[in-house]
């Protein structure tokens, strides 16, 4: 376990609850599970001396209820890009081996189903998030327009995938994701993005 690395970005998911997510306040998921696909660009990060910068990381999740539950099942992407030593870096990571933040999502999960890379497109464009996994997955929303027409925004949530990051509460397009037995789709429900910082 090494305690000399960070991570900082962005990141941006879509689920299958409805506006505004019931999961970040601790309560059961709007259909009483949680399918999401999750992004993650990482501007600036680092496991010891194995730099991570421009690094794009992707996840499929299905929950089987409270997420503080656990039994997550997920699908782990890391950029084709990547080099071995960035790939595994990111596997021990994200599999919670070095703690932090990334450590309490990865006592969540019950069973990882694979860990690949493939191209991975993260875009931010305005009030529009899209995510490219490859051939198998893809997420596309759009921030809500507050009473201002500036963003909508939860902050001090309970849940967090950002700890300490006002989430700006989007509306999705479209989300899918097939691969692993999985075939999944789902549209106008709720999408969540902030900036992130992790570390030990």
């Amino acid at each position: 376990m090494s305690d000399n690395w960070s991570l900082e970005g962005n990141y941006f998911e879509s689920c299958t609850c409805d506006l505004v997510c019931p999961c970040i306040f601790l309560m059961p998921p709007t259909k009483g599970y949680c399918n999401a696909l999750v992004g993650w660009q990482i501007d600036k990060g680092h496991l010891d001396d194995v730099k991570l910068d421009g690094v794009k990381v992707a996840v499929y999740l299905e929950a089987p209820g409270l997420l503080t539950d656990g039994g997550w099942v997920v699908c782990l992407y890391v950029d084709k890009n990547a080099t071995e030593m960035q790939v595994n870096a990111i596997g021990e990571l994200w599999s919670g081996k070095h703690g932090g933040h990334l450590g309490v999502i990865a006592s969540l999960i019950t069973e990882v189903k694979s860990v690949e890379q493939a191209p991975i497109e993260f875009t931010m464009d305005g009030k529009k998030r899209h995510l490219k996994v490859g051939k198998v997955g893809e997420n596309e929303m759009y921030a809500i327009d507050g009473e201002d027409g500036g963003d909508v925004m939860v902050s001090n949530h309970p849940l967090a995938v950002a700890p300490g990051n006002p989430l700006v509460i989007h509306k999705v397009k479209k989300a899918w994701f097939r691969s692993n037995g999985f075939n999944h789709s789902h549209a106008d429900t709720v999408g969540l993005a902030s900036p992130f910082q992790y570390g030990p």
